[in-house]
């Protein structure tokens, strides 16, 4: 799977792709992400990518020229890219949209803004999607870029190391996720749960969902609408909701 990222802070994005998971992922060849200075597609002397805004106003906009001319000149068969521009307007980015994209075939590539905006002809006429992450305001496009990367690259098989891991997190089954223990068994007088302890995986199962389903109600009562329960999620689900009474 293969992602283009264009910034104006190469080292910026660089530096996160090169620890941990990212970096064993594209070593391994399973993604591959080609970072991009957005600078390098500008004409003037100066380099520069900005410029006052029309109609005044504070802050400065990106201007499209080098937005369309690095396009033109390493995506230029449009069958080829998917061109994804990060912005607080776009869809709410979700674990949904991130498995569609795992089955993405072309390029993704993402537009990093920064300053007041990007100019709107890169959105109107060079854009295919428009995404963000949240409503909140970032100083850039980067991190977001980098977050909808994470997110989609750990579901490509053989990136995380347990390929169950993708499969049992948040989101991924509908709820959000139940709590986890490790060692020490008791630390301080805390204790894990004796169920977890007592080699029994049908009720190890059982008190995972059920936990699931009380931090989902308590936290994100609203993922709870789209789940398909069975009946026995049913059960379990009335069980949390008399214990709460």
């Amino acid at each position: 799977m293969k992602f283009g990222i264009v910034t104006i802070f190469p080292d910026m994005v660089k530096a996160y792709l090169s620890a941990s998971i990212m970096k064993r992922a594209i070593q391994g060849g399973l993604i591959t992400v080609d970072v991009h200075n957005l600078r390098d597609y500008s004409t003037d002397k100066h380099r520069s990518v900005d410029d006052y805004s029309y109609g005044g106003g504070a802050g400065m906009v990106m201007r499209p020229e080098p937005f369309f001319r690095i396009t033109e000149t390493l995506w230029p068969d449009k069958s080829n890219r998917r061109i994804i521009m990060l912005s607080p307007k776009g869809c709410l980015f979700n674990q949904d949209i991130a498995e569609e994209l795992t089955k993405e075939k072309r390029e993704i590539v993402f537009l990093c803004g920064r300053y007041e905006a990007i100019d709107e002809r890169v959105r109107e006429f060079l854009a295919d999607d428009e995404i963000s992450t949240g409503d909140y305001i970032l100083t850039g496009g980067e991190l977001p870029a980098l977050v909808i990367i994470d997110a989609v690259a750990r579901l490509r098989p053989g990136v995380l190391g347990d390929c169950q891991s993708a499969v049992e997190e948040s989101f991924s089954w509908g709820l959000l996720d139940y709590p986890h223990y490790t060692r020490p068994e008791d630390y301080n007088g805390m204790t894990v749960p004796k169920v977890l302890l007592s080699g029994n995986h049908s009720e190890i199962n059982r008190w995972r969902k059920k936990q699931a389903f009380k931090i989902t109600l308590e936290k994100r009562p609203k993922l709870l609408e789209s789940y398909l329960m069975s009946d026995e999620d049913k059960k379990i689900l009335d069980e949390i909701k008399e214990e709460l009474k």
